[in-house]
């Protein structure tokens, strides 16, 4: 899958659960990408692409370590969890991922169906984001965060007297 698809699902459903996290999450996301490029800067040896840093076994075992380790405000957590939906993306994918470095077959789901660039990949992704707006906008409580820098509720700023009536109707329309 292309980068805008992993950024946009990690995005949208890190937003349903924890939205102050969403851009640890979109670090994580690209992760799998990126690492390759470090491992080759660092070592000069090229990766293979979906190789040992798009293990799935990797990612769902350091999202179970930060989540049951001592994890300051969740930041490695949220992490991880942008890799996992990275890996569990690029699975639906005609190439697949790697489960574990102990076997030499490949991952898939739904059959892996979706090649890399074709509009599947963005109704997939595109899917994903309404589903998981639909759900942030519903819930208005974002699992119980005050915070929410990407959902502002402009009816609410203005009864609370934090905005004034202008600024209300400039933003009322304006859902993220």
């Amino acid at each position: 899958m292309k980068w805008f698809n992993h950024i946009a699902i990690a995005a949208a459903t890190a937003a349903v659960i924890a939205p102050p996290l969403v851009p640890i999450a979109i670090l994580g996301a690209t992760a799998p990408d990126w690492l390759e490029r470090v491992h080759k800067a660092l070592t000069g040896a090229r990766l293979r692409h979906r190789g040992p840093t798009h293990y799935v076994i990797m990612w769902i075992l350091g999202l179970f370590a930060t989540l049951t380790l001592y994890d300051v405000h969740h930041i490695g957590a949220a992490f991880f969890y942008g890799g996992l939906t990275h890996v569990t993306a690029d699975a639906f994918t005609v190439t697949g991922v790697p489960f574990s470095p102990l076997s030499d077959r490949r991952f898939h789901l739904f059959g892996g169906r979706i090649r890399t660039g074709n509009p599947e990949e963005y109704l997939v992704s595109g899917a994903i984001v309404i589903v998981c707006s639909i759900i942030a906008i519903a819930t208005r409580h974002y699992a119980d965060v005050s915070y929410a820098p990407f959902f502002f509720d402009y009816p609410e700023y203005y009864n609370n007297g934090l905005i004034d009536a202008a600024e209300w109707r400039q933003h009322r329309f304006k859902f993220f």
